[in-house]
């Protein structure tokens, strides 16, 4: 187990940019999610860290040791990738020891390690098989049982889900939460998919165009987003934003309603959970319903209003009807606002 250190971290393609000035810090035995859009940089810096992909400028420390310009093979990285890669013609024991075999590890340790290793991810009654004869959940298990063989100081996952079913994908997920209690292991993982980081990870980096935007627990982020990107990307739906204007200490809403509110935001923002829907001509804003969501112990109510659609969540029996008009309340205290620059102001 190592710690992970990265400074001024930059990245450059010929005369394109892609990352400037990253620094990011993961503790020993932390798991950590770099989540961001596609082309936001994630997958770069996780193959950076590996090796695969040379830094343009900064450092790159696993532990004590700083790594910028080793082989990958000597980082005391393993990564496991998004296809699984695995050899179609080996069976799973092969698989699984293909490393140990090929740094001419004695059979005996060859063995003992893949059987330990087989047994953590319970794979034991699939050792004959070959790929073609498992199903996409085993086939991850295998690659994952292959970087961990290697005993790494670092794991590495690249989109490890994104080809599993959506119930495959939670069973994964549970399964990769209990190897990472039972290993203590530092693991970096990247996504695109919200649930995973926040469900999996103790630490999640947001990232935006190879900028750094946010770093913190899942409900720093959620609760206590650094600015209007953050805010927009964490949380499904995503949270609600609607434009204001600051007078004498009031914020004044579309269609003229006052709200108290001090600072100066062009924005303010706020999730779908915190908003009351009420009959129409109560409550700071009026909508129309357009679509509902029912998601059997909740409802996700989509609505028209003259700033654009609005999001609220509501109990199954208390759903609105499509084309009905209603009022909506605003929980205050779960307000957010944001200046000009989409920094979210503070009080």
């Amino acid at each position: 187990m190592a710690s992970l250190e990265l400074t001024s971290i930059a990245k450059k393609y010929g005369a394109v940019e892609v990352m400037r000035g990253l620094n990011l810090s993961v503790e020993d035995g932390a798991f950590c999610a770099l989540l961001g859009p596609s082309g936001c940089g994630k997958s770069t810096l996780l193959r950076m860290i590996a090796g695969l992909e040379a830094v343009t400028d900064g450092t790159i420390k696993i532990g004590a040791t700083d790594v910028t310009y080793e082989e990958p093979s000597r980082r005391g990285v393993a990564m496991v990738f998004q296809n699984y890669a695995l050899y179609p013609h080996l069976s799973v024991r092969q698989n699984i020891g293909f490393s140990l075999s090929l740094a001419g590890a004695p059979k005996a340790e060859q063995t003992a390690k893949t059987d330990k290793v087989a047994k953590l991810l319970q794979l034991e009654p699939l050792m004959e098989r070959r790929p073609a004869a498992l199903s996409g959940g085993q086939r991850q298990r295998v690659a994952i049982g292959r970087a961990l063989v290697r005993d790494p100081k670092v794991f590495l996952f690249d989109e490890p889900l994104s080809n599993l079913d959506a119930l495959l994908r939670v069973q994964m997920r549970l399964e990769l939460a209990k190897l990472h209690q039972d290993l203590k292991t530092t693991m970096i993982y990247v996504t695109h998919d919200q649930v995973e980081a926040m469900t999996l990870a103790d630490q999640i980096v947001v990232l935006d165009k190879g900028v750094v935007q946010q770093v913190g627990s899942p409900l720093d982020l959620y609760n206590a987003p650094a600015n209007r990107f953050v805010a927009g990307f964490i949380g499904s739906p995503a949270m609600n934003f609607l434009p204001v204007q600051a007078q004498g200490g009031q914020l004044v809403l579309p269609g003229g309603l006052q709200i108290a509110g001090g600072g100066a935001p062009v924005e303010i923002g706020i999730r779908p959970e915190h908003v009351r829907v009420v009959p129409a001509g109560q409550g700071v804003l009026q909508g129309t319903t357009r679509v509902v969501e029912q998601l059997g112990n909740t409802s996700f109510v989509y609505l028209d209003m003259p700033s654009g659609t609005f999001v609220v969540e509501v109990a199954p029996d208390a759903t609105p009807s499509p084309g009905q008009n209603v009022g909506l309340d605003l929980d205050l205290s779960h307000l957010h606002r944001f200046a000009a620059d989409g920094t979210r102001l503070t009080d």
